[in-house]
């Protein structure tokens, strides 16, 4: 016999809430738009180890909804017939008959009690019968899991992915011996299937708790219209050889409520700050022009960016300041290493996690300047406020 608990919220509700975390919203946010309670949301988190224990996809249609199953209830509530109810739904008439013989309660005579029909109990009771959880391999096949543990915890602290790749060289006659990066993070995270200890957790690179999707609030949510690539820019940028050809980004603040721009010119090592008092591209073009067209036009050549959404005004800066713009292959920060490397040093002065919109326009000035004065290696320990003004020099 079946024993439920509290009906449990249908994946419905779930499904809206893992939608609007990979849609950028916070636990708080995402769970009133789902409709349920912060604890209820900390729990699916908890439970699926940071990431959904459900799919995101809409159900095909093959099973009953909840909603429909609320329109049963509502049909019997009526004194509906079987057929009217599936008539009304679009269903055949035995797909009616079937849900209330596994799902409505009985009479002391052994006949359905119709009107005791609840649609919430009914679909916690479909969604327990749809759980058909295998065991996990790590589980099954200790010598797969003590081999997975002692890669994970021991002096090499391999990854998970390492270790999947590694597991055909060592055992190459040995099928049993396989499993998939994605298994292991599971076994590690998700409730349910600990078939590893979860204190191994703190042995993977990023040591967290739960997992983390990559969609972040930053993001960009979509390609950005009329971008010209890296690949298109030319030659003579790559070198260095020519001054006037920038890189630029954003070091985001605390719950990416705050930004200070940051640009830097290739050859000079040249660093200026953007006072932003968000992240609109408008704002965003708006300074980048204000700022950049301080220098001779022999000094702004172009400007390379990442794929964020705050650079979708780049053609408007294009012709607002005759800089060409453009943007790097996704997911590839190398491409902007100077740009990259300097923010790692305005974090001295910006660690992440605070507010940045503290900061007013002559604190970044007078950071800029601090960081403009540090004589540097590659400019034979020169500093770029004099590599920038032997260039100004030349130029006027």
């Amino acid at each position: 016999m079946m024993i439920l608990g509290p009906p449990r919220r249908s994946r419905a509700f779930e499904r809206v809430f893992w939608r609007g975390i990979r849609g950028g919203l916070g636990v708080e946010d995402a769970a009133v738009a789902a409709g349920v309670s912060v604890t209820a949301a900390r729990r699916w988190i908890r439970h699926g180890g940071g990431m959904p224990s459900v799919s995101l996809a809409e159900p095909s249609g093959r099973y009953l909804s909840l909603s429909e199953r609320e329109e049963i209830a509502v049909g019997l509530a009526a004194g509906e017939t079987h057929a009217a109810i599936a008539r009304r739904l679009g269903r055949h008439p035995s797909t009616i008959t079937r849900e209330l013989q596994r799902n409505c309660p009985r009479n002391w005579r052994g006949g359905l009690a119709r009107t005791r029909y609840r649609a919430t109990a009914a679909q916690a009771k479909a969604e327990l019968r749809a759980c058909r959880p295998k065991p996990a391999k790590l589980v099954t096949h200790p010598p797969l899991r003590e081999y997975v543990q002692a890669k994970l915890g021991g002096m090499e602290r391999w990854s998970p992915e390492q270790i999947a790749r590694r597991l055909p060289i060592d055992f190459p006659d040995d099928e049993r011996m396989r499993v998939s990066h994605e298994a292991i993070y599971q076994a590690i995270y998700v409730q349910g299937r600990g078939a590893l200890r979860r204190e191994l957790a703190a042995c993977l690179r990023t040591g967290r708790a739960v997992r983390k999707s990559h969609r972040r609030p930053d993001e960009r949510r979509g390609r950005i219209k009329d971008m010209v690539m890296i690949s298109e820019r030319p030659p003579e940028v790559a070198d260095r050889a020519v001054p006037g050809h920038w890189e630029g980004d954003l070091i985001i603040g605390k719950n990416g409520a705050s930004a200070i721009g940051t640009l830097v010119e290739r050859t000079t090592r040249f660093t200026m700050l953007l006072h932003l008092r968000d992240q609109n591209p408008i704002t965003v073009r708006d300074a980048i022009t204000d700022t950049i067209t301080t220098l001779p036009a022999a000094l702004r050549r172009s400007l390379t960016w990442d794929q964020g959404r705050e650079m979708s005004r780049h053609a408007q800066l294009r012709l607002a300041t005759g800089v060409e713009v453009y943007f790097c292959d996704p997911r590839s920060p190398w491409q902007r290493g100077t740009n990259e490397n300097t923010n790692g040093l305005l974090r001295q002065y910006f660690p992440k996690g605070t507010d940045l919109s503290v900061h007013g326009a002559d604190a970044l000035i007078e950071v800029a300047a601090g960081l403009n004065g540090r004589p540097r290696k590659t400019l034979a320990w020169r500093t770029p406020a004099e590599a920038l003004q032997q260039l100004l020099s030349q130029h006027t």
